[in-house]
């Protein structure tokens, strides 16, 4: 079960470097023929391109793992965006920390006591200006998942 005490606990910031390269990948990947994606040198990134911070958090210990779920019972709850003005570009320098903002529960239809976990990165420029957040919900279900069940 998810430890509620650790709302509030943050990670270590981390560096990560948008690459021109990376944001043509993403735009391929995700099916988009957006010109400004594929050929521009200073491209902006697609609005999901921050997905990507996973590949750039250092190993070890990060903030999630202070939460304690049961990564056998994780379900993904959602992902949003929010920009304090223009997407970063190519060539950006963005420093990131995620903190754990809220844990709470639900009683699930057939699986029990349902946890959420809320967490929210900041993407901050040079300046130290916020550019982006995203917010992430996880969701540890009351049960294991078993086979499917018969109707």
């Amino acid at each position: 079960m998810a430890d509620k005490s650790a709302v509030g606990a943050t990670d270590e910031p981390f560096t990560m470097t948008i690459e021109r390269g990376k944001i043509r990948e993403f735009a391929r990947a995700t099916m988009s023929s957006h010109t400004d994606y594929l050929d521009d040198p200073v491209a902006p990134i697609p609005p999901t391109f921050l997905t990507n911070v996973s590949f750039w958090s250092p190993p070890g210990e990060s903030v999630f793992s202070k939460v304690k779920m049961d990564l056998r019972r994780l379900l993904h709850g959602g992902q949003e965006y929010t920009f304090h003005g223009p997407p970063p570009v190519a060539g950006t320098e963005l420093s990131v920390q995620t903190r754990v903002a809220d844990i709470y529960e639900k009683e699930g239809k057939r699986g029990g006591t349902m946890t959420f976990v809320v967490t929210i990165s900041e993407f901050r420029d040079p300046a130290g200006r916020l550019v982006a957040e995203a917010r992430s919900t996880a969701i540890e279900t009351g049960k294991a998942a078993t086979a499917k069940e018969e109707a």
